[in-house]
């Protein structure tokens, strides 16, 4: 989907979540923790909630939500995150990135 290659070009970490997700917060969190504030973009604040989903399914996102993107690139959901964390692969993805707080509701 177009809206979504626009928005995670224009923004260096994005979270596709859900406002009333718990595992969308806490992913949300983990990045918070790690001294980033991630563009989040809460899809079911929006009338095209369902094609949002089934285009980051198609981009292969396990989940879909949440998605996220670091660069551009999908990254994946919550398993994908959580293991390249506990790996220690994901504070070396976010160094370059400046603590700043943008939501997009």
């Amino acid at each position: 989907m177009e809206k979504i290659s626009k928005i995670t070009s224009e923004n260096g970490i994005v979270i596709f979540s859900k406002s009333n997700c718990c595992i969308s917060y806490a992913v949300q969190i983990l990045f918070q923790e790690l001294g980033v504030q991630p563009t989040i973009y809460d899809i079911d604040r929006y009338p095209n909630e369902k094609e949002i989903e089934k285009a980051l399914t198609g981009m292969g996102c396990d989940g879909p939500i949440p998605a996220v993107f670091i660069d551009g690139r999908l990254i994946g959901s919550i398993n994908e995150v959580m293991s390249l964390h506990l790996g220690g692969n994901l504070v070396p993805l976010l160094r370059m990135y400046p603590v700043s707080i943008k939501t997009k509701n």
